[in-house]
């Protein structure tokens, strides 16, 4: 059973086949219209299930174009339409759903119920998200950047702001792809120990560098992410945007990185928050390329998760 839950428990080498085989599939629809299904049907007669217990624009429209272009069928479910570990324990929801469909894609809030999720279901589970991870959106960065500026091994990354769960699996990501990660940001807002002991137990070398301009010297890629929440009250929010002010992306801060360094955000973007918009709209700006590449990554993520 080929689950994707998390970069740091996928082998390196499936990675890197999911990665070359999403450039493969991206190069071979260069010039189609976009409605035009792929050569291959890889998902032809498949029907896949995508929970969102979290709203979603990017993931939802994402994965569900992704299913349909591959000749499959998507069920579009939400937290109202389902009794998810209420009515119904998650277990026994994973063993119903297992019953009707081929694969299930869950974004969620706890990892718990994902991980569950996976334990019960007897089908491919996928993790389109969680308060923890957020894999399928750094296995699209390492697309955009590889397509951008080749292989991303040996590289320095570094990520200005939270240590959230994007951040997360880009720590568990450089292990596994070979390139060096420098966090930056308050002690506040600090990566977990948990997320730091996974990333190194895979080979990562992560650096925490508290002054931003020191970190993003010599960049090949800097990244950052909304600073607040949709679920965070108003205190909360305001007592972020004190504490990482410092840490915004603008074009002094991309001044320090290498003159060819890219920036990226995995979106939605608070403009003139975390970054300013003449870095999001500028020359090192990748973003809608990396937004258009969770669509070929999750494409063969789900490949590789039904071995099609």
């Amino acid at each position: 059973m080929n689950h994707f839950l998390d970069i740091h428990t996928t082998a390196p080498s499936d990675l890197r086949a999911m990665i070359d085989k999403a450039a493969e599939m991206k190069a071979a629809r260069d010039g189609l219209p976009k409605g035009t299904p792929d050569a291959e049907q890889p998902l032809a007669n498949h029907m896949v299930a995508l929970i969102f217990e979290k709203p979603s624009t990017r993931t939802r429209v994402s994965f569900d174009v992704g299913v349909r272009q591959m000749g499959g069928q998507t069920m579009v479910l939400s937290g109202a339409d389902m009794q998810l570990g209420h009515g119904e324990t998650i277990a026994d929801t994973a063993r119903v759903l297992s019953r009707y469909v081929d694969m299930i894609m869950i974004r969620t809030f706890e990892e718990q119920t994902l991980m569950e999720m996976a334990e019960y279901a007897s089908v491919p589970v996928i993790n389109g998200l969680t308060d923890r991870t957020h894999p399928c959106q750094i296995m699209a960065d390492i697309l955009t950047f590889e397509e951008h500026r080749g292989p991303i091994k040996g590289k320095k990354v570094v990520w200005s702001g939270d240590g959230n769960n994007v951040f997360a699996s880009f720590a568990h990501a450089a292990g596994q792809f070979g390139f060096n990660l420098t966090f930056t940001g308050p002690p506040t807002l600090d990566p977990s120990a948990r997320v730091l002991d996974e990333a190194r137990a895979v080979g990562a070398e992560i650096t925490i560098e508290r002054d931003p301009f020191k970190a993003v010297e010599g960049a090949d890629l800097v990244v950052t992410d909304t600073w607040v929440s949709m679920h965070d009250p108003q205190s909360a929010r305001e007592r972020r945007h004190n504490q990482l002010r410092p840490y915004q992306v603008n074009e002094n801060l991309m001044a320090m990185a290498r003159p060819d360094a890219l920036f990226m955000h995995c979106l939605p973007a608070h403009r003139d928050d975390e970054a300013t918009s003449a870095v999001m709209d500028g020359p090192h700006s990748v973003v809608f390329d990396e937004a258009e590449n969770r669509l070929h990554a999750q494409k063969a993520v789900m490949r590789w998760c039904l071995g099609v």
